[in-house]
């Protein structure tokens, strides 16, 4: 599948934060990224449900330690 570009608003078009400039992007960009993990995965032998079981660990585990950092 051909790269889209992707356009980001700039600061000096002030129509939106620099969060909304970037959430299509990181959405996009976070589901691109299961969708190869998945894959890898499957052409290791695991099941798409183990995988995916996998990936949501790993961000949970993210999550944890970004608020470990915080606190």
């Amino acid at each position: 599948m051909p790269q889209q570009p992707h356009s980001i608003a700039t600061p000096a078009e002030h129509i939106v934060t620099a969060r909304e400039a970037l959430e299509l992007l990181y959405l996009h960009l976070e589901q691109e990224a299961e969708a190869k993990l998945v894959a890898a995965a499957i052409r290791a032998g695991w099941s798409a449900e183990e995988a995916l079981s996998a990936i949501d660990e790993l961000k949970l585990e993210d999550m944890q330690a970004i608020a470990r950092r915080k606190s």
